[in-house]
This record gives structure tokens, sequence and C-alpha cells, in this order.
């Protein structure tokens, strides 16, 4: 649930901040946009670890 919220208000914060300073909205949702789904993609990959992995694996065992 937070992981959406947050990738809500980058999007949000993107169009005002697009809109403040780049004088064009979409740009800003743009930027937004992209931004929020890099923060999206990172913490889903951060969240899965390694799952069905040994932990002491050192990869010389077949």
């Amino acid at each position: 649930m937070w992981l959406i919220l947050r990738t809500i208000a980058v999007l949000a914060a993107g169009g005002i901040l697009g809109a403040a300073y780049l004088d064009n909205v979409w740009l800003g949702l743009l930027i937004g946009l992209l931004s929020s789904l890099g923060l999206f993609l990172a913490f889903e990959a951060r969240k899965g670890g390694r799952p069905g992995r040994d932990e002491y694996d050192d990869g010389a065992r077949l």
C-alpha cells in the first residue's frame, strides 16, 4: 500500500514541479511517471530477495 502511495506522490510531485519550473505540465508528468516507474521497479526487485536459493551455496556444488 505504501509503495503505491509513494509512486502516486512522485508522479504528483513531477506534475507540480513541471508546472512550476519547466512551464510544461506534461513534461513534468512524464518525468514523474518515469521516476515513479523506476521507484516502483526498484522496490519490487528489492522485495523479491532470493527465493529458492541456498544461503550457503557458493556455486561449487552441482
